[in-house]
């Protein structure tokens, strides 16, 4: 059993894997967990990974060092803050990777200040920092601007082994450049002796935003001849220097000449700062060339030729006619602007997008909310509602929804409830069955089974699978066998072939001491013949080749 689910981890055919452990009642060996955890992590199961959890409390392996570390790991990455800090609060032992992958997580998923004070407590405990440590907090230090605090984690760095490391003097001159301190960036980028593209980026950036065009030219020039190929993120850095800077049309015409070469110039955002450049060193054909051949215009790239033509004087029918246009679509260019930065996970460009825009309807505020709901920042889209509120507009089911999945997420018990009745008793909305599926699981993620269960009882809408399922798991993990029954059994009528509930309640069983209900679990699974769904592949074998099953329009 144990070298056969090994080998379909190494082979990387994780339902089989994990189809095939949760069929094994005896527990096996650590480091074919911690291969199981890399699988649901990989996959981003986040289902399986709460069972797995689960099944290692009930083992005895609650306490194993670096099995906790890669639960917190797992839960960081789903945006699980605050069941990874209940992880690492309850280790007896901790290790240099377990502290550094809380501060990571904290800084991955915007919690800059939890992130500096962790680190401020791994010091005081007398834990050694190592470079991806150094690298997660200098990132905190940078997104909040804390000169201070990062100047006194340089001081640590220089006093330690680190000090020559690639990595983390990258992240010290991305620091000094973003907070405006490009004399000291300029020194520590010299000192570096091999440079990579990041801290190549973080100097022709730094230069860029902080106004010294000619620099940052000067050292998009020094990289060219250094044999390192740009990215996205260069090409834009030297777009804005260009836009700001005054340079000639020709070196844009350059500039543009190497996007195209290195197949940038399908990117939107790459084009709507050519388009910037252009218009606002006086070459509005190019600017206009460029706009008319974009297959979706986007409000930065009209916004920029529109401004081009206004700052020439130009009052044409071309410019009148973009502007009806983007006035008409603005609303929802800053929508699906909004929308699309939120579901990449780039937070910060969304909230930045939606306080550009000048006219906001409720999609607008919503889809900001439902970003940071689904990236684990639920006060913020606690906060987010109460201005939306506070400036007028009145919330729909879609923006409960969102604030629901975002309390429920980050144990915000109180503010999901005031939520809740918001919707139901200020707005008038009747809840439908996901925003119970919501309130159920916010309780029973806090381990309040009553509560979740009172509410279950009272809806007036046919009980789910999803309501179910939030029962059970919570029963698992807070140890409520006679709920966790009832639960199971009406998870039994609607999915009689689902393995996963079965499991589950074997597994309450176990952890109560009740073997034999546990025994008469598993010979009921195997009755029942309980399988899960077979995988498939997007791929479709030939004795050629290998083709897609669906292909691309």
């Amino acid at each position: 059993m144990f070298s056969k689910i090994q080998s379909l981890c190494n082979l990387g055919r994780s339902l089989e894997a994990l189809k095939l452990f949760f069929s094994n009642p005896t527990p096996l060996h650590t480091s074919l967990y911690l291969k199981i955890l890399q699988l649901c992590i990989d996959k981003k199961a986040q289902n399986q990974c709460h069972l797995i959890h689960a099944h290692l409390i009930t083992n005895g392996l609650g306490s194993d060092l670096h099995l906790n570390t890669k639960l917190i790991i797992f839960y960081m990455k789903m945006g699980e803050v605050i069941a990874a800090r209940k992880v690492f609060d309850g280790m007896p032992e901790r290790s240099v990777v377990s502290w550094t992958a809380m501060v990571s997580g904290y800084s991955q998923n915007g919690c800059f200040e939890m992130a500096l004070m962790l680190f401020s407590d791994m010091r005081h405990c007398g834990v050694k920092a190592n470079q991806f440590t150094y690298g997660s907090t200098l990132r905190a230090c940078t997104s909040t601007r804390y000169l201070d605090m990062g100047m006194q984690v340089q001081g640590c760095i220089q006093k330690g082994r680190f000090v020559d490391n690639l990595f983390v003097k990258s992240a010290l001159v991305d620091f000094h450049s973003k907070c405006g301190k490009m004399e000291d960036a300029s020194y520590l980028f010299e000192t570096i002796k091999e440079r990579d593209l990041i801290s190549w980026n973080s100097m022709i950036s730094g230069y860029a935003v902080q106004g010294f065009a000619d620099d940052s030219f000067c050292m998009f020039r020094s990289m060219f001849r250094g044999g390192l190929v740009p990215d996205c993120y260069t090409l834009g850095s030297i777009l804005r220097a260009s836009a700001e800077g005054g340079s000639a049309v020709i070196v844009i015409g350059q500039i543009h000449g190497i996007i195209t070469q290195l197949g940038y110039g399908s990117y939107d955002i790459v084009t709507g700062l050519l388009i910037n450049a252009y218009a606002k060193n006086g070459s509005l054909r190019s600017a206009k060339d460029l706009h008319q051949g974009m297959l979706k215009k986007d409000i930065i790239s009209s916004t920029a030729l529109i401004t081009g033509y206004a700052r020439e004087g130009i009052y044409s029918v071309d410019a009148l006619n973009l502007f009806k246009e983007m006035n008409r679509t603005s609303i929802a260019m800053g929508n699906a602007l909004v929308d699309m930065y939120a579901k990449s996970g780039e937070i910060e460009d969304a909230k930045r997008a939606f306080d550009e825009m000048e006219e906001k309807n409720v999609i607008s505020w919503t889809s900001l909310i439902s970003g940071y709901a689904k990236h684990g920042y639920g006060r913020k889209a606690v906060s987010l509602y109460k201005k939306m509120e506070s400036e007028g507009f009145k919330p729909n089911d879609v923006t409960f929804l969102s604030l629901l999945f975002a309390c429920s997420h980050t144990g915000l018990t109180d503010e999901g409830c005031d939520c809740f009745n918001d919707m139901v008793n200020k707005y008038n909305i009747k809840p439908r069955a996901e925003h119970y599926s919501c309130m159920v699981d916010l309780f029973a993620r806090q381990g309040l089974l009553e509560e979740a269960y009172s509410l279950l009882c009272r809806i007036d809408i046919k009980h789910n699978a999803s309501l179910w399922g939030s029962i059970l798991g919570a029963s698992s993990i807070y140890g409520y066998t006679s709920l966790g029954e009832e639960a199971a059994g009406n998870l039994f009528s609607m999915q009689p072939e689902n393995s996963v509930n079965y499991v589950v309640l074997a597994g309450i069983y176990s952890a109560a001491g009740l073997w034999d209900d546990a025994w008469k679990i598993r010979k009921l699974m195997e009755y029942r013949k309980a399988k899960k769904n077979a995988g498939y592949s997007l791929f479709l074998p030939t004795k050629r080749s290998i083709i897609p099953l669906m292909e691309a329009s």
